[in-house]
């Protein structure tokens, strides 16, 4: 038997007036990309999971913490208010309260009783416009406290953000937090010289919008059942390929590694020139570095991949990848606007949900590779709807390189993207 859980309702008190009344504007560009990807994905993106307790860890000390992440981090206490439309509208409280649930995990094992907590807490749907953005819980057993249970909305931080978070609760960072807040952001977005980028952002893009052809992939003749399908490529051989052609280069092996998927997708599709949505940090932006608050946007970027050499290759996605980075950063739905425009003129709809992302961490070319086979496996495929056409993910694990692969058998044949991740290590090669 478990029995229900307990609460303790933990105040914070961040930047802003005691009492005062909140700061509501626009969400900024980054924000407003994330909630794009929650409402069509109809989820919450939950980020987060288990993590065992040292021995003595006090509900105390555990409210510390939550109070400490609620009180440094703005994103933590911003709540979103709806206008007719549905526009969100960023509202960030200095002052508030939240709870932290405390479960006895009774003669269950403690570490399954946490995992079954996040696994409720995933499935149930979040306020946005009532509850905050983060879920916290302990688990005690026999006693004592021995797992923690967090969930944090990514619609909060990117996966750069994280790292400075986790770092900062590490060491309990008193100075003061670093770089533009997201409300600060949103205020420089609407000035002018933050508009004057947005447009050259529209601008460059609607270049692209114009001029290549509007499919990224043949249609298969017949569609898989499920649909959905996410697979991993592990490959020792493409991770040192890639530092091989970086050294030889003087680019980084995420631009290597993007120009082989472009060259790879040409190869598989017969499409050029290749069009891909590469994912931005935005972090060499000034002040944004360490701010802990999703700025990662996807660009866009194209480029003549048929018959070049891989050599030739980089050099071409040298070229490209700069002014693609440069205008990975804009007001999402005004670009949304400009790409339906595009597509209205040319009297054809553009697919652009071809994606490449590097989550690969600081280190990612630090660590040894070791040789050995490649090896590619399908985990999981499903027919509820949750990918992109393609999305190709760079991850990091230990000794190797992996790819991870998420896609719609509708635009692409597992299949045939067995095929492209396989292309990609023979054309570094």
């Amino acid at each position: 038997m478990r029995a229900a859980p307990d609460r303790v309702s933990v105040g914070f008190q961040g930047e802003g007036t005691a009492g005062g009344p909140p700061r509501s504007g626009p969400l900024s560009w980054g924000q407003l990309e994330n909630w794009s990807a929650i409402v069509k994905q109809g989820t919450w993106l939950p980020l987060g999971g288990v993590t065992p307790l040292p021995e003595g860890t006090t509900v105390d000390e555990v409210a510390a913490e939550l109070r400490y992440l609620m009180s440094r981090y703005e994103p933590m206490r911003t709540l979103l208010r709806f206008d007719a439309d549905g526009t969100p509208t960023q509202v960030v409280y200095a002052t508030g309260e939240i709870d932290l649930e405390i479960i006895d995990a009774g003669d269950a094992d403690p570490a399954q009783v946490a995992e079954d907590v996040c696994e409720r807490w995933r499935a149930k749907e979040l306020d946005f416009a009532t509850e905050w953005p983060l879920r916290m819980a302990v688990v005690h057993s026999g006693g004592a406290l021995t797992h923690m249970a967090v969930l944090v909305s990514h619609f909060v931080t990117d996966a750069a953000g994280a790292m400075t978070m986790l770092t900062e609760v590490a060491e309990r960072t008193a100075t003061p937090v670093r770089g533009l807040q997201p409300f600060a952001q949103a205020q420089w977005q609407a000035s002018p010289a933050g508009q004057r980028h947005n447009t050259a952002a529209q601008r460059y893009w609607e270049g692209i919008l114009r001029t290549v052809a509007p499919d990224r992939f043949p249609r298969p003749a017949t569609v898989e059942s499920p649909r959905y399908w996410h697979g991993e490529f592990t490959s020792p051989a493409l991770g040192l390929a890639a530092r091989r052609w970086a050294e030889r280069s003087g680019l980084d092996t995420s631009t290597v590694l993007l120009a082989a998927y472009a060259g790879a997708l040409t190869s598989v599709t017969g499409v050029d020139p290749v069009v891909i949505r590469p994912m931005v940090s935005n972090r060499f932006r000034p002040g944004l570095a360490d701010v802990v608050c999703t700025l990662a946007q996807a660009g866009l970027l194209s480029i003549q991949a048929a018959g070049a050499p891989f050599g030739e290759l980089l050099e071409r996605a040298r070229r490209v990848t700069m002014a693609a980075y440069k205008y990975a950063y804009f007001h999402h739905t005004g670009m949304e606007r400009v790409v339906a425009r595009v597509a209205a003129e040319r009297g054809t709809d553009i697919e652009l949900g071809c994606y490449f992302n590097d989550r690969r961490g600081p280190a990612r070319d630090e660590t040894p590779i070791e040789p050995g086979e490649s090896s590619f496996r399908w985990v999981a495929a499903q027919d509820a709807p949750s990918f992109e056409p393609l999305f190709v993910h760079l991850d990091d694990v230990p000794g190797t390189l992996r790819l991870s692969l998420y896609l719609d058998a509708a635009h692409l044949s597992p299949a045939t993207a067995e095929e492209l991740v396989a292309t990609m290590e023979r054309i570094t090669a």
